[in-house]
Order: C-alpha cells, then structure tokens, then sequence
C-alpha cells in the first residue's frame, strides 16, 4: 500500500491511499502498533499533501556508501555512523527549504537523496535476521545539510549543522514493506533544476537497511515512528569542483525506485 498524511478541505489531517489527481481515499485506524489501516469509503479532495509521518526520532546513517566515502576521501567506516536531525526539522512535499541567514555567506547549504526506513513496531535486539519485520515501510527524504556548521559549528557532532527548520523533507508517500520486499536494489537520484547530480543504487551501501536495524537496536529501543536516513551517495555539492550549493529559486527532486519523487523550492 503507499500511504499519504495530508489535509482535507476541512483541515482535517487524514492519512490515505491511492492518491491521483489531488484526491485519495481515506484510512482509519493505526498506522503503528501493528493495526490494520482500513478503507472508509468514498474518495476525498487532498487540500495539501504532509510529510508521511511526524517523526518519532530521526536516526542518520553518515558515509553509507562505497562511492560516497571514496569522494569525501574518507577509509570506510567500521561500524555505522550515527547523528540525528531535530524531528521539527521535518517538511512537507512541495513546501520551501529555507536557507537559514548564518548560512548565506558563504554559502554552504548541500543536498542529500536518502532512503528512510519507518519502524512500525518497537525493535529492541534486533537481529539483521528478522530486522526487515519491523519496517512499517520506505519514504524518501532530502537530508539538507549546512556544511560549515556540521563541520566547524557544531562541536565535532553533526546535529546542527543537518537540524536547521525545513532540513528535512519527507515523502511523498510512505510505501509499504510488502511492496518493497529488498530494499537492497533500489535506484535513487538527486536531481537539481533539473540536471542529475546523484545517480546511483542502494545497493552500494556499506551497512544494509537490516544490519543499520540491528546496530541501532542494540540494548536500545526504536519507537514506532522512528525514521532512519540511510546515508546519501556520491555526487554531494561540497565535493564538486567548483562546490554547488543550495540558492534561492532552486528545486530539489529526491527520487527513489519505486517510492515515488519529493521535490522541493529552495527560499
């Protein structure tokens, strides 16, 4: 099923499926928790199209991939890289990204395409094993990044630099596991005023979605709701010769196979 969260005319916020032509079909019941969402009935008009989710937490997953870590010219890692976004920093499809003032000059704001893993149910020990029963589903999402803050700003830690209002779009729709049976062989693009800038294969990570699962579990529970940015690919802005950073008058497009493409305006 590929799931929306959007507003109603009403502004009622719902979540639906079989989205087209700005309309859907309601769902009722629990999204988490291992309950059954269930078809109401007659088709309604979608006003606005939300981010899939509210984030219970936003785990990330930095040098993820073969390539990209042969980019930035660092040896790969041994255990996954771990830093976490601010959950207000999530936005909606087609909403800006907002360049934040202490990021203008110089300028320093890059994109990121990632896959995101949703966790349905709490995961705690979690073997690689079994670690794809508890993903609700996949979204897809654009891990802004200031990268003078990430690297200079912010104490050694990343958080601040990737926490900025609007540093995470999410979406457009949640797609669920049984549609995506091996996250593994997923293609996703960044695509920047439309000229590819990331092309590349989920199948290039170093750590899989399962074994990214089992890490993160480890004497630790994943609340359902907790969101996992899988680590972006090679072709990041900062790396170029000259850099590409984000300007006002931009638009992002983060596609993944078989999720679908966010896009958003840079402001």
């Amino acid at each position: 099923m590929r799931i929306i969260r959007f507003l109603d005319e009403n502004n009622n916020e719902c979540y639906g499926y079989n989205y087209h032509d700005d309309i859907a079909t309601p769902l009722k019941g629990e999204l988490f928790g291992g309950q059954q969402a269930e078809d109401t009935g007659p088709e309604v008009r979608v006003k606005k199209l939300l981010a899939p989710l509210q984030p219970t937490a936003i785990l990330c997953i930095g040098l993820n991939y073969r390539q990209h870590a042969k980019e930035t010219g660092i040896k790969l890692p041994d255990y996954p890289v771990l830093f976490m976004k601010n959950p207000a920093a999530v936005t909606h499809p087609g909403d800006p990204v907002v360049l934040p003032p202490s990021c203008l000059e110089p300028p320093q704001v890059d994109y990121e395409a990632e896959l995101v893993v949703v966790i349905g149910k709490p995961a705690k020990d979690v073997s690689a094993k079994d670690a794809l029963d508890y993903v609700l589903g996949y979204t897809a999402a654009n891990d802004v990044s200031a990268r003078r803050w990430q690297k200079h700003a912010g104490g050694g830690q990343w958080v601040r630099g990737k926490s900025f209002d609007t540093f995470c779009p999410l979406g457009p729709e949640l797609v669920t596991a049984d549609e995506i049976p091996d996250p593994q062989t997923l293609r996703l693009r960044c695509i920047l005023n439309n000229e590819v800038m990331q092309d590349s294969n989920t199948s290039d990570m170093i750590f899989s979605v399962a074994e990214l699962i089992e890490f993160l579990s480890e004497s630790t529970t994943l609340l359902p709701g907790t969101v996992i940015l899988t680590g972006t690919p090679s072709g990041v802005g900062f790396v170029r010769e000259p850099p590409v950073y984000l300007k006002s008058g931009d638009v992002v497009e983060i596609s993944v196979e078989g999720i679908g493409s966010l896009s958003n305006p840079v402001a």
